[in-house]
Protein backbone atom coordinates (compact mmCIF):
# COMPACT_ATOMS: atom_id res chain seq x y z
CA UNK A 1 0.00 0.00 0.00
CA UNK A 2 1.12 3.45 -0.81
CA UNK A 3 -0.16 6.98 1.33
CA UNK A 4 -0.67 9.95 -0.91
CA UNK A 5 -2.12 13.27 0.17
CA UNK A 6 -3.37 15.59 -2.45
CA UNK A 7 -5.07 18.80 -1.97
CA UNK A 8 -5.42 22.85 -2.06
CA UNK A 9 -4.52 25.34 0.99
CA UNK A 10 -4.23 29.19 1.34
CA UNK A 11 -0.64 28.54 0.24
CA UNK A 12 -1.49 28.27 -3.36
CA UNK A 13 -5.35 28.43 -4.07
CA UNK A 14 -7.28 31.72 -4.18
CA UNK A 15 -9.96 31.91 -1.39
CA UNK A 16 -12.60 31.58 -4.74
CA UNK A 17 -11.04 28.07 -5.17
CA UNK A 18 -11.14 26.96 -1.58
CA UNK A 19 -14.71 27.53 -1.00
CA UNK A 20 -15.69 25.92 -4.48
CA UNK A 21 -13.89 22.52 -2.99
CA UNK A 22 -15.00 22.88 0.99
CA UNK A 23 -16.87 20.32 2.30
CA UNK A 24 -19.08 20.41 5.42
CA UNK A 25 -19.53 18.03 7.58
CA UNK A 26 -22.75 16.47 6.84
CA UNK A 27 -21.13 16.32 2.86
CA UNK A 28 -17.95 14.25 4.36
CA UNK A 29 -19.07 11.01 4.85
CA UNK A 30 -20.62 10.58 1.33
CA UNK A 31 -17.35 12.04 -0.52
CA UNK A 32 -15.46 9.36 1.56
CA UNK A 33 -17.63 6.52 0.23
CA UNK A 34 -17.41 7.45 -3.13
CA UNK A 35 -13.10 8.35 -2.94
CA UNK A 36 -12.81 5.34 -1.19
CA UNK A 37 -15.37 3.47 -3.96
CA UNK A 38 -12.47 3.43 -7.03
CA UNK A 39 -10.97 0.50 -7.59
CA UNK A 40 -7.38 2.31 -6.72
CA UNK A 41 -8.57 3.50 -3.07
CA UNK A 42 -8.16 1.31 -0.11
CA UNK A 43 -8.77 3.78 2.53
CA UNK A 44 -9.64 7.49 2.61
CA UNK A 45 -10.15 10.53 4.97
CA UNK A 46 -10.86 14.15 4.61
CA UNK A 47 -9.31 17.32 6.02
CA UNK A 48 -11.73 20.22 5.61
CA UNK A 49 -10.75 23.37 7.36
CA UNK A 50 -11.07 27.01 6.69
CA UNK A 51 -7.57 27.40 4.94
CA UNK A 52 -7.12 24.01 3.33
CA UNK A 53 -8.89 20.76 2.15
CA UNK A 54 -7.05 17.50 2.00
CA UNK A 55 -7.68 14.16 1.00
CA UNK A 56 -5.78 11.50 2.50
CA UNK A 57 -5.60 8.48 0.49
CA UNK A 58 -3.98 5.22 0.81
CA UNK A 59 -3.88 3.51 -2.57
CA UNK A 60 -3.67 -0.07 -3.31
CA UNK A 61 -0.54 -1.94 -3.63
CA UNK A 62 0.65 -1.50 -7.01
CA UNK A 63 -1.55 1.47 -8.18
CA UNK A 64 -0.88 4.81 -8.06
CA UNK A 65 -3.67 6.73 -6.69
CA UNK A 66 -4.39 9.77 -8.55
CA UNK A 67 -6.13 8.27 -11.41
CA UNK A 68 -8.72 7.21 -8.52
CA UNK A 69 -8.53 10.78 -7.14
CA UNK A 70 -9.01 12.59 -10.36
CA UNK A 71 -11.83 10.21 -11.68
CA UNK A 72 -13.60 11.22 -7.81
CA UNK A 73 -12.82 15.15 -7.85
CA UNK A 74 -14.64 14.71 -11.66
CA UNK A 75 -17.64 13.46 -10.35
CA UNK A 76 -18.44 14.72 -7.15
CA UNK A 77 -17.36 18.33 -8.09
CA UNK A 78 -18.56 18.19 -11.49
CA UNK A 79 -15.19 20.37 -13.11
CA UNK A 80 -12.47 19.24 -14.97
CA UNK A 81 -9.92 18.99 -12.59
CA UNK A 82 -7.20 20.02 -15.47
CA UNK A 83 -8.76 23.47 -15.08
CA UNK A 84 -7.55 23.26 -10.99
CA UNK A 85 -5.14 21.05 -11.12
CA UNK A 86 -2.53 23.53 -11.15
CA UNK A 87 -3.20 24.60 -7.51
CA UNK A 88 -3.16 21.21 -5.73
CA UNK A 89 -0.66 19.94 -4.33
CA UNK A 90 0.36 15.91 -3.87
CA UNK A 91 2.53 14.48 -1.33
CA UNK A 92 3.73 10.78 -1.37
CA UNK A 93 5.11 8.02 0.60
CA UNK A 94 7.37 9.38 3.36
CA UNK A 95 7.00 13.36 2.38
CA UNK A 96 3.26 12.85 2.78
CA UNK A 97 3.34 11.11 6.76
CA UNK A 98 5.53 14.43 7.23
CA UNK A 99 3.14 16.71 5.88
CA UNK A 100 0.31 15.47 7.97
CA UNK A 101 2.48 15.75 10.72
CA UNK A 102 3.01 19.83 9.86
CA UNK A 103 -0.69 20.26 9.81
CA UNK A 104 -1.66 17.96 12.65
CA UNK A 105 1.25 20.64 15.29
CA UNK A 106 -0.20 23.71 12.75
CA UNK A 107 2.91 23.95 11.17
CA UNK A 108 1.30 24.17 7.91
CA UNK A 109 -1.34 26.90 8.65
CA UNK A 110 -2.02 29.99 7.92
CA UNK A 111 -1.57 31.81 11.16
CA UNK A 112 1.37 29.14 12.23
CA UNK A 113 1.22 27.12 15.29
CA UNK A 114 -2.95 27.29 15.61
CA UNK A 115 -4.11 24.87 17.95
CA UNK A 116 -7.93 24.63 16.50
CA UNK A 117 -6.44 22.34 13.57
CA UNK A 118 -5.46 19.71 15.75
CA UNK A 119 -9.02 19.48 16.65
CA UNK A 120 -10.14 19.48 13.17
CA UNK A 121 -7.68 16.84 12.22
CA UNK A 122 -9.21 14.46 14.70
CA UNK A 123 -12.51 15.17 13.77
CA UNK A 124 -11.47 14.45 10.32
CA UNK A 125 -10.15 11.26 11.45
CA UNK A 126 -13.32 10.58 13.45
CA UNK A 127 -15.64 11.03 10.14
CA UNK A 128 -13.23 8.39 8.46
CA UNK A 129 -13.90 5.98 11.37
CA UNK A 130 -17.37 6.01 11.25
CA UNK A 131 -17.71 6.01 7.51
CA UNK A 132 -15.48 2.81 7.94
CA UNK A 133 -13.22 4.75 5.20
CA UNK A 134 -10.16 4.28 7.35
CA UNK A 135 -8.19 1.39 8.53
CA UNK A 136 -4.95 0.49 9.79
CA UNK A 137 -2.57 2.20 7.55
CA UNK A 138 -4.32 5.73 8.14
CA UNK A 139 -4.94 4.58 11.59
CA UNK A 140 -1.13 4.51 12.84
CA UNK A 141 -0.85 7.76 10.00
CA UNK A 142 -2.91 9.82 12.45
CA UNK A 143 -2.61 8.36 15.71
CA UNK A 144 1.61 9.27 14.82
CA UNK A 145 0.35 12.36 13.51
CA UNK A 146 -1.31 13.43 17.44
CA UNK A 147 1.32 12.38 19.13
CA UNK A 148 3.67 14.58 17.21
CA UNK A 149 1.30 17.40 17.55
CA UNK A 150 1.42 17.10 21.36
CA UNK A 151 5.40 16.77 21.29
CA UNK A 152 5.32 20.16 19.58
CA UNK A 153 2.26 21.90 21.55
CA UNK A 154 4.04 21.01 24.74
CA UNK A 155 7.98 21.29 24.25
CA UNK A 156 7.72 24.63 21.98
CA UNK A 157 6.09 27.98 22.00
CA UNK A 158 5.16 27.61 18.83
CA UNK A 159 0.73 27.03 19.99
CA UNK A 160 1.00 30.10 22.55
CA UNK A 161 -1.17 33.34 22.24
CA UNK A 162 -2.57 34.90 18.69
CA UNK A 163 -2.27 32.04 16.55
CA UNK A 164 -5.79 31.45 15.70
CA UNK A 165 -7.40 32.83 12.89
CA UNK A 166 -10.13 34.24 15.53
CA UNK A 167 -7.61 35.90 17.57
CA UNK A 168 -5.41 36.91 14.47
CA UNK A 169 -8.84 38.87 13.91
CA UNK A 170 -9.24 40.22 17.29
CA UNK A 171 -5.84 41.58 17.23
CA UNK A 172 -6.15 43.56 13.75
CA UNK A 173 -9.45 45.08 15.17
CA UNK A 174 -7.91 45.94 18.16
CA UNK A 175 -5.05 47.65 16.01
CA UNK A 176 -7.91 49.13 13.80
CA UNK A 177 -9.26 50.93 16.93
CA UNK A 178 -6.47 51.62 19.51
CA UNK A 179 -7.89 49.09 21.84
CA UNK A 180 -10.92 47.43 22.33
CA UNK A 181 -12.59 48.99 25.83
CA UNK A 182 -15.97 50.75 25.50
CA UNK A 183 -16.40 49.13 22.16
CA UNK A 184 -19.69 47.27 20.81
CA UNK A 185 -18.70 44.15 19.08
CA UNK A 186 -21.42 41.66 17.02
CA UNK A 187 -20.49 38.26 16.74
CA UNK A 188 -22.45 36.65 13.62
CA UNK A 189 -22.34 33.00 13.93
CA UNK A 190 -22.73 31.09 17.47
CA UNK A 191 -20.19 28.55 16.37
CA UNK A 192 -16.89 27.45 17.44
CA UNK A 193 -15.58 30.25 15.29
CA UNK A 194 -17.38 33.13 16.73
CA UNK A 195 -16.91 31.53 20.36
CA UNK A 196 -13.40 31.59 20.05
CA UNK A 197 -13.41 34.63 19.26
CA UNK A 198 -15.70 36.29 21.51
CA UNK A 199 -14.11 34.99 24.30
CA UNK A 200 -10.96 36.49 22.66
CA UNK A 201 -12.94 39.58 22.42
CA UNK A 202 -14.06 39.54 26.35
CA UNK A 203 -10.00 39.15 27.32
CA UNK A 204 -9.73 42.52 25.69
CA UNK A 205 -12.32 44.23 27.45
CA UNK A 206 -15.09 44.91 25.34
CA UNK A 207 -17.77 47.22 26.75
CA UNK A 208 -21.04 45.13 25.37
CA UNK A 209 -21.52 41.82 23.18
CA UNK A 210 -24.02 40.99 20.79
CA UNK A 211 -24.29 37.73 19.44
CA UNK A 212 -26.64 36.41 16.55
CA UNK A 213 -26.90 32.84 15.26
CA UNK A 214 -29.81 31.53 12.65
CA UNK A 215 -31.01 28.95 15.55
CA UNK A 216 -31.50 31.62 18.24
CA UNK A 217 -31.20 29.32 20.91
CA UNK A 218 -27.85 28.91 20.58
CA UNK A 219 -27.10 32.46 20.46
CA UNK A 220 -29.26 33.19 23.60
CA UNK A 221 -26.91 30.08 25.04
CA UNK A 222 -23.79 31.94 24.15
CA UNK A 223 -24.83 35.41 24.93
CA UNK A 224 -25.72 34.00 28.09
CA UNK A 225 -22.39 32.40 29.29
CA UNK A 226 -20.57 35.51 27.81
CA UNK A 227 -22.49 37.86 29.55
CA UNK A 228 -24.04 39.55 26.53
CA UNK A 229 -26.60 40.13 24.62
CA UNK A 230 -28.63 37.95 22.10
CA UNK A 231 -30.01 38.68 18.98
CA UNK A 232 -32.19 37.27 16.48
CA UNK A 233 -31.15 36.88 13.36
CA UNK A 234 -33.93 38.45 11.45
CA UNK A 235 -32.86 41.33 13.63
CA UNK A 236 -29.27 41.59 12.68
CA UNK A 237 -29.51 44.76 11.15
CA UNK A 238 -30.84 46.96 13.55
CA UNK A 239 -28.54 45.45 16.15
CA UNK A 240 -25.22 46.43 13.51
CA UNK A 241 -26.28 50.17 13.88
CA UNK A 242 -24.79 49.97 17.11
CA UNK A 243 -21.87 47.95 16.71
CA UNK A 244 -18.50 49.35 15.99
CA UNK A 245 -17.00 45.76 15.10
CA UNK A 246 -18.60 43.15 13.28
CA UNK A 247 -16.83 39.46 13.23
CA UNK A 248 -19.25 36.95 11.01
CA UNK A 249 -18.90 33.00 10.72
CA UNK A 250 -21.59 31.62 9.84
CA UNK A 251 -21.19 29.37 7.18
CA UNK A 252 -23.69 30.22 5.76
CA UNK A 253 -23.92 28.95 1.93
CA UNK A 254 -24.29 32.67 0.56
CA UNK A 255 -23.27 36.41 1.53
CA UNK A 256 -25.62 37.07 4.85
CA UNK A 257 -23.98 40.71 4.10
CA UNK A 258 -24.16 42.67 0.50
CA UNK A 259 -23.01 45.83 -0.70
CA UNK A 260 -26.82 47.48 -0.61
CA UNK A 261 -27.42 45.77 2.28
CA UNK A 262 -23.69 48.14 3.97
CA UNK A 263 -24.95 51.32 2.38
CA UNK A 264 -28.42 51.43 3.77
CA UNK A 265 -27.05 50.92 7.17
CA UNK A 266 -23.65 53.23 7.12
CA UNK A 267 -26.52 55.88 5.76
CA UNK A 268 -28.79 55.52 9.45
CA UNK A 269 -25.06 55.62 11.00
CA UNK A 270 -23.94 59.38 10.08
CA UNK A 271 -19.96 58.46 9.15
CA UNK A 272 -19.84 56.11 12.36
CA UNK A 273 -17.06 53.67 10.73
CA UNK A 274 -17.52 50.01 11.38
CA UNK A 275 -15.19 47.09 11.32
CA UNK A 276 -16.18 44.32 9.51
CA UNK A 277 -13.95 40.77 9.69
CA UNK A 278 -14.86 37.77 7.72
CA UNK A 279 -13.90 34.77 9.06
CA UNK A 280 -16.31 32.17 7.44
CA UNK A 281 -15.82 29.60 4.62
CA UNK A 282 -17.64 30.25 2.19
CA UNK A 283 -17.56 33.94 3.22
CA UNK A 284 -20.15 35.90 4.91
CA UNK A 285 -19.65 39.09 3.26
CA UNK A 286 -19.73 40.53 -0.27
CA UNK A 287 -15.71 41.83 -1.39
CA UNK A 288 -17.89 45.04 -2.75
CA UNK A 289 -18.78 46.18 0.94
CA UNK A 290 -14.84 47.73 0.50
CA UNK A 291 -16.58 50.38 -1.75
CA UNK A 292 -18.88 51.38 0.59
CA UNK A 293 -17.64 54.44 2.63
CA UNK A 294 -16.75 53.81 6.45
CA UNK A 295 -16.68 50.20 5.95
CA UNK A 296 -13.12 48.43 6.75
CA UNK A 297 -13.19 44.59 5.33
CA UNK A 298 -10.68 41.77 6.36
CA UNK A 299 -11.62 38.32 5.20
CA UNK A 300 -9.10 34.97 5.70
CA UNK A 301 -7.42 36.02 3.00
CA UNK A 302 -6.16 39.53 4.51
CA UNK A 303 -4.87 37.57 7.57
CA UNK A 304 -1.63 36.42 5.60
CA UNK A 305 -0.03 40.10 6.86
CA UNK A 306 -0.93 38.70 10.29
CA UNK A 307 0.35 35.43 9.65
CA UNK A 308 3.84 36.58 8.12
CA UNK A 309 4.35 38.83 11.63
CA UNK A 310 3.48 35.53 13.13
CA UNK A 311 6.12 33.14 11.74
CA UNK A 312 8.51 36.20 11.87
CA UNK A 313 8.33 36.62 15.40
CA UNK A 314 8.06 32.32 16.08
CA UNK A 315 10.84 31.40 13.97
CA UNK A 316 13.17 30.03 16.77
CA UNK A 317 9.85 28.31 17.74
CA UNK A 318 9.84 26.55 13.96
CA UNK A 319 12.88 25.43 14.14
CA UNK A 320 12.49 23.46 17.17
CA UNK A 321 9.20 22.54 16.33
CA UNK A 322 10.23 21.23 13.01
CA UNK A 323 13.36 19.29 14.34
CA UNK A 324 10.75 17.12 16.77
CA UNK A 325 8.68 16.36 13.61
CA UNK A 326 11.55 14.87 11.99
CA UNK A 327 12.80 13.08 15.28
CA UNK A 328 8.62 11.40 14.91
CA UNK A 329 9.11 11.08 10.93
CA UNK A 330 11.79 8.70 12.17
CA UNK A 331 10.37 6.98 14.75
CA UNK A 332 7.27 6.24 12.27
CA UNK A 333 9.31 5.12 9.27
CA UNK A 334 10.70 2.44 11.59
CA UNK A 335 7.74 1.29 13.04
CA UNK A 336 6.67 1.05 9.45
CA UNK A 337 9.96 -0.72 8.64
CA UNK A 338 9.87 -2.74 11.52
CA UNK A 339 6.11 -3.72 10.50
CA UNK A 340 6.68 -5.15 6.70
CA UNK A 341 9.07 -8.19 8.52
CA UNK A 342 6.43 -8.93 11.24
CA UNK A 343 4.56 -11.63 8.70
CA UNK A 344 7.81 -13.28 7.49
CA UNK A 345 8.96 -13.76 11.52
CA UNK A 346 5.38 -15.02 12.24
CA UNK A 347 5.08 -17.43 9.44
CA UNK A 348 8.38 -18.41 10.30
CA UNK A 349 7.64 -19.21 14.18
CA UNK A 350 4.70 -21.43 12.83
CA UNK A 351 6.81 -23.43 10.41
CA UNK A 352 9.71 -24.17 12.84
CA UNK A 353 6.72 -25.30 15.82
CA UNK A 354 5.20 -27.08 13.29
CA UNK A 355 8.47 -29.28 12.91
CA UNK A 356 8.89 -29.14 16.60
CA UNK A 357 5.40 -30.64 16.85
CA UNK A 358 5.57 -33.13 14.11
CA UNK A 359 9.05 -34.40 15.67
CA UNK A 360 7.60 -34.89 19.18
CA UNK A 361 4.86 -36.97 18.22
CA UNK A 362 7.70 -39.05 16.53
CA UNK A 363 9.46 -38.95 19.88
CA UNK A 364 6.80 -40.34 21.95
CA UNK A 365 5.40 -42.68 18.93
CA UNK A 366 8.75 -44.41 19.67
CA UNK A 367 9.54 -44.07 23.22
CA UNK A 368 5.92 -45.01 24.10
CA UNK A 369 4.72 -43.36 27.06
CA UNK A 370 6.53 -40.50 29.04
CA UNK A 371 6.47 -39.18 32.60
CA UNK A 372 4.86 -36.11 33.33
CA UNK A 373 8.78 -35.15 34.56
CA UNK A 374 10.06 -36.47 30.80
CA UNK A 375 7.01 -34.89 28.75
CA UNK A 376 8.40 -31.50 30.40
CA UNK A 377 11.75 -32.12 29.98
CA UNK A 378 10.96 -33.03 26.69
CA UNK A 379 9.02 -30.17 25.75
CA UNK A 380 11.74 -27.67 27.53
CA UNK A 381 14.28 -29.27 25.19
CA UNK A 382 13.08 -28.86 22.05
CA UNK A 383 11.67 -25.22 22.85
CA UNK A 384 15.37 -24.28 23.99
CA UNK A 385 16.71 -25.49 21.09
CA UNK A 386 13.69 -24.02 18.71
CA UNK A 387 14.38 -20.67 20.37
CA UNK A 388 18.28 -21.27 20.13
CA UNK A 389 17.80 -21.79 16.50
CA UNK A 390 15.46 -18.71 15.86
CA UNK A 391 17.70 -16.50 17.46
CA UNK A 392 20.27 -15.16 15.20
CA UNK A 393 17.23 -15.54 11.86
CA UNK A 394 15.02 -13.57 13.88
CA UNK A 395 17.58 -10.83 14.84
CA UNK A 396 18.95 -10.81 10.83
CA UNK A 397 15.31 -10.04 10.11
CA UNK A 398 14.84 -7.14 12.06
CA UNK A 399 17.60 -5.82 10.60
CA UNK A 400 16.67 -6.26 7.39
CA UNK A 401 13.99 -4.07 7.86
CA UNK A 402 16.34 -0.92 6.81
CA UNK A 403 17.75 -2.66 4.08
CA UNK A 404 16.86 -0.95 0.54
CA UNK A 405 17.07 -5.01 -0.96
CA UNK A 406 14.40 -5.94 1.85
CA UNK A 407 12.27 -7.78 -0.47
CA UNK A 408 14.53 -9.71 -1.97
CA UNK A 409 16.30 -10.64 1.57
CA UNK A 410 12.74 -11.86 2.50
CA UNK A 411 12.00 -13.28 -0.60
CA UNK A 412 14.88 -15.60 -0.09
CA UNK A 413 13.85 -16.29 3.32
CA UNK A 414 10.63 -17.74 2.77
CA UNK A 415 11.79 -19.83 -0.03
CA UNK A 416 14.59 -21.39 1.83
CA UNK A 417 11.89 -22.35 4.77
CA UNK A 418 8.86 -23.24 2.15
CA UNK A 419 6.63 -19.84 3.87
CA UNK A 420 3.48 -19.17 2.89
CA UNK A 421 2.96 -16.11 -0.03
CA UNK A 422 1.10 -13.61 2.66
CA UNK A 423 4.45 -13.80 4.68
CA UNK A 424 5.69 -11.05 2.25
CA UNK A 425 2.38 -8.93 2.36
CA UNK A 426 3.49 -5.37 3.75
CA UNK A 427 1.58 -4.19 6.65
CA UNK A 428 3.21 -1.05 6.25
CA UNK A 429 1.61 2.44 4.61
CA UNK A 430 4.53 3.70 3.43
CA UNK A 431 4.96 -0.35 1.66
CA UNK A 432 6.04 -0.10 -1.92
Amino acid sequence: MNLLVVGISHKKAPLELRERFALSESVIPEALRRLQGNPEIEEAAIISTCNRVEFVMVAYEKQEGMVGFRRFAEEFYGVRFDEYGHCFYEHRGEEAVRHLFRVAAGLDSLIVGEPQVLGQVKRAYLLAKEAETCGSALESVFQSAFNAAKRVHTETCVAEAHVSVSSAAVELAEQAFGGLQAKTVMIIGAGQMGELTARHLISKGVAAMLVSNRTHAHAVALARELRGLAVHFSEIWHAMRDADIVISSTGCPHFIITHDDMERLMAERHGRPLFLIDIALPRDVDPAVREVPGCTLVNLDGLEKVAHQNLLERQNAMEAADRILSQEVELFRERQEQLNVVPTIVSLRHRIEEIRQAELKRARHLFGELTPEQERALEALTQGLVNKILHTPFTELKQAARRPDRSEFLSVVQTIFHLQKDASKPASALAA
